[in-house]
C-alpha cells in the first residue's frame, strides 16, 4: 500500500472547491467584523446583567489601616482637604 493515495485527492477540483470556499466564507467572516454584524445570534437572558465599562479603582486606606479599592465615581470631590492635625487625630482613634 502506498500511503500517498490517501492523502492526495484523486481529484483536484475537489481541493479547488475546499479552498474556495474556504476563502468565501473568511471574505464573509471579514466582511461580517468590519460592519459589527454578530456571527452568533446568541440572546442573553432578560434580567441578565449587561457589560458595562469599568470605572476607574482608588486605592484608600480605612482607618484601622487596611487598603481598599473603592470606584472613582463614588467619591465626593466637593469634599474639603484634610489638615495634618485632622489627619493626625484620625489616624490615633
Amino acid at each position: 500500500m502506498d500511503s500517498n493515495d490517501n492523502i492526495n485527492p484523486k481529484d483536484p477540483s475537489s481541493r479547488r472547491k475546499f479552498v474556495l470556499g474556504v476563502g468565501a466564507f473568511s471574505v464573509f467572516a471579514a466582511a461580517a467584523a468590519v460592519v459589527g454584524f454578530p456571527l452568533s445570534f446568541k440572546k442573553s437572558p432578560k434580567g441578565a446583567p449587561t457589560c458595562q465599562p469599568e470605572s476607574k479603582k482608588i486605592t484608600m486606606l480605612t482607618q484601622d489601616g487596611q487598603l481598599v479599592e473603592i470606584d472613582q465615581e463614588l467619591i465626593t470631590s466637593a469634599a474639603k482637604k484634610v489638615s495634618n492635625q485632622e489627619l493626625q487625630n484620625w489616624i490615633k482613634k
